[in-house]
């Protein structure tokens, strides 16, 4: 995804989702870099973050799919595209959501 500085810097490199962890570090930066760009009114930096939230979940959802990746890592992807939905739809309610998340059974079953 082409974008202009300052956001280029900002964003760069922000999205890895090679497993949970890094998923999660990738959207709480998102969020920090989000509301940095909210407080200071400022649409276009807001924007592309959601923009590449919504690349992180069309890639998750994407290799999801893919029957050449092992079954184990297409459900991993597929609970990352799910946070990345979350985070679109209800940034404010992530961190709660995810929390509560972590301790059901089907997520650990997922580890």
């Amino acid at each position: 995804m082409d974008m202009e500085k300052p956001y280029s810097d900002d964003l760069k490199r922000i999205l890895v989702f090679s497993d949970f962890a890094e998923a999660e570090k990738s959207i709480r930066n998102l969020e920090k870099l989000c509301r940095k760009y909210t407080e200071a009114s400022d649409k276009k930096g807001v924007e592309y973050c959601r923009k590449i939230a919504l690349l992180g979940r069309r890639r998750s959802e994407f290799i999801s799919r893919n029957k050449r990746v092992n079954l184990q890592k297409r459900r991993e992807k597929q609970e990352i595209a799910e946070w990345f939905r979350i985070w679109l739809e209800t940034p404010d309610l992530f961190e709660d959501w995810l929390a509560l998340r972590k301790q059901t059974e089907e997520f650990k079953k997922l580890l």
